[in-house]
């Protein structure tokens, strides 16, 4: 798959309720804009039903891909339940209105899960059936290690970003030596600093209190730069094929495009980065 560098993030469209007229406005900005990755999952509610209205006549315009492990929400995975995965991506084929996805996930899965099998050979079927041109893990730690080191993926969707550098070592360079292609999420930590205050959100505390220790110097300075500094070190990391990126503004594609027109972060930023 040729990817573009920046891909659309679903999960906003869907745990923040986005209405479909503004959903639809979204993606297909982001299509104007040129991106031609979209990423979505099962569990982000409505997410994929909005991406199938807005844009499913535009479908030769882009790559589309899903995850799938978690149809009942994230307390309730549904790794154990082999039938039930193979059924959510019948369920996600007909929501995003297309006959066959370009990239279907495991979401999440544990290690212990992963190393049983049998959710690995749901993924394997419905490539041989024509439902899925490749399949990958979406995840982080020792579970993306081995979903790496086990051989069974086409790609990896990790975290990397200024405030999540584990996968930088742990799993990128064996996903390389391996030919998979890698996915960033979460590729400027959420913008967790962006306020200045701790952030509302349970889901950002983690990030806001990894940077209140790391103190970078160039999060004092105005928002747009620092956004910028963030999203190029986590393509400076040169196996990144992709880096997805969610938004709630329309306008926000063209914007995150000027973010890189600065260039490759260079190296001596990105060696203060990783030292701190």
């Amino acid at each position: 798959m040729e990817v573009t560098v920046l891909g659309f993030g679903s999960a906003e469209i869907g745990f923040q309720d986005v209405p479909e007229a503004t959903a639809a406005l979204l993606i297909n900005r982001a299509l104007d804009a040129g991106l031609n990755v979209i990423d979505t999952a099962e569990c982000y509610p409505g997410s994929e039903e909005k991406i199938g209205k807005a844009v499913a006549h535009r479908r030769h315009e882009y790559l589309l891909f899903t995850k799938v492990g978690h149809s009942r929400g994230h307390a309730t995975p549904d790794w154990d339940e082999p039938e039930i995965l193979a059924a959510t991506i019948d369920k996600s084929l007909k929501r995003l209105k297309t006959d066959c996805l370009d990239l279907v996930q495991l979401h999440s899965c544990n290690e212990e899960t992963l190393r049983k099998g049998a959710v690995i050979e749901v993924l394997q079927r419905a490539r041989v059936t024509g439902k899925t041109r490749f399949t990958g893990y979406s995840g982080d730690a020792a579970a993306a290690r081995y979903a790496v080191e086990c051989g069974a993926f086409d790609t990896l969707q990790t975290s990397v970003n200024i405030a999540d550098q584990q996968s930088i070592e742990l799993t990128l360079a064996l996903a390389k030596e391996r030919g998979m292609g890698v996915i960033a999420k979460r590729p400027i930590a959420n913008a967790a600093w962006r306020t200045g205050v701790k952030p509302e959100n349970p889901y950002l505390h983690t990030y806001w209190e990894r940077l209140e220790q790391l103190r970078y110097p160039f999060l004092s300075g105005p928002l747009e730069e620092s956004i910028s500094t963030a999203l190029r070190f986590t393509l400076a990391q040169a196996v990144v094929g992709t880096a997805i990126v969610g938004t709630t503004n329309p306008d926000r594609w063209r914007a995150n495009a000027k973010l890189l027109d600065a260039g490759p972060l260079d190296a001596a930023t990105v060696a203060a980065i990783r030292a701190r």
